[in-house]
């Protein structure tokens, strides 16, 4: 275990689902942590064991005060939807290029950036496309760098989990798409267990890791395990992207910033995120991921009731574009766009 003393930490993301795990972990580890936020209320009960920095990602300002004195950064923000105080683009790409450029100015000594699997600049969504920019812009920075890369991040109670139980309180769950892209959903403890792994100097000392959970699942598998978890169970009714598409930007202009999907966040159910190899970069971090199951607290009847998909036919599943092996699972995937990772709709905006 590394000596803290004297280092500052500057998070970034600490409200979101996996922020809020790390913050945890951090302030019990001793760090001398100082957050990024907009609200510091939406800290909780850690409020009073950090270092409040008012800002947010469209305020370049408030980085450079939020960076004095600060060693490390672990950059966790991001936004799946657009926001009033900018794009999807703005918020993650080119955000994360002026807080690395802050960051080098400051003179950190390291930056953690969470992106998500399968972000590259050719990818369908206009999240996955954005954090792909934002990668380019930490990777060619002169600050040391470390790069983590989750599929799906979920945590129980999160936005999108939540929806989908507020959904099935009606008769059928509509899924947007065909349901069929892959994804390996990874706890949000798990992702800030090997955020703390990278801090303390664990691992091989790689610039990227991609980190995936035990469990290969469709998004229909996906969205029954949480329903049979829930003891919700539902058919599911596939809508046609089309229809998804236009229905979801009607309401988006009909209900500006209150509404609870976006065409945006429901594209990147259509995206694929799976790593090449499993589950073992986060085994090179001495981090063993749980099965979304046991997270849950589903029966083992509504694990078997899902449908699993090898890891080989996910491969082939994947497009080059996706990266192959390649969120929303951010950032889970949650359509509140908050993970990062990307989770995949796990978030709106996370401070």
């Amino acid at each position: 275990m590394r000596d803290y003393a004297a280092r500052v930490l500057l998070l970034t993301g600490a409200t979101g689902t996996v922020g809020a795990a790390l913050l945890h972990r951090l302030t019990a580890a001793g760090r001398d942590v100082r957050c990024l936020v907009r609200d510091p209320r939406g800290l909780g009960a850690e409020r009073v064991r950090v270092h409040i920095a008012l800002g947010d990602l469209a305020d370049p300002p408030s980085f450079r005060n939020a960076l004095r004195g600060v060693d490390t950064v672990v950059h966790l923000a991001a936004s799946i939807r657009d926001q009033p105080s900018g794009s999807i683009e703005e918020l993650n790409g080119i955000a994360t290029w002026r807080m690395v450029r802050a960051a080098q100015r400051a003179g950190v000594g390291h930056f953690v950036f969470a992106s998500a699997i399968g972000a590259t600049t050719s990818n369908r969504a206009r999240f996955m496309r954005a954090k792909a920019l934002a990668e380019e812009a930490v990777t060619a920075s002169a600050v040391p760098h470390t790069i983590l890369a989750p599929s799906v991040v979920y945590t129980p109670g999160d936005p999108y989990l939540t929806l989908l139980q507020r959904l099935a309180l009606a008769p059928a769950v509509p899924v947007p798409g065909r349901g069929r892209a892959t994804v390996q959903p990874i706890w949000a403890r798990d992702v800030a267990d090997c955020i703390m792994a990278v801090l303390d100097g664990r691992g091989d000392g790689r610039a990227r890791y991609e980190l995936a959970g035990p469990d290969t699942l469709t998004h229909q598998a996906f969205v029954e395990l949480v329903l049979r978890a829930a003891g919700r169970p539902r058919p599911l009714v596939q809508v046609p992207e089309a229809i998804a598409g236009r229905s979801l930007r009607a309401i988006e202009w009909i209900l500006k910033g209150r509404t609870p999907a976006t065409w945006d966040e429901a594209e990147l159910l259509e995206v694929p995120m799976i790593a090449a190899g499993g589950t073992a970069d986060a085994h090179a971090l001495g981090v063993t991921p749980h099965r979304m199951a046991a997270v849950l607290g589903s029966s083992s009847a509504a694990v078997s009731a899902t449908v699993r998909v090898s890891t080989p036919s996910a491969t082939r599943n994947c497009s080059p574009a996706s990266g192959a092996i390649a969120i929303r699972g951010a950032a889970p995937w949650s359509p509140s766009a908050r993970l990062t990772g990307p989770s995949v709709p796990a978030h709106r905006s996370e401070d």
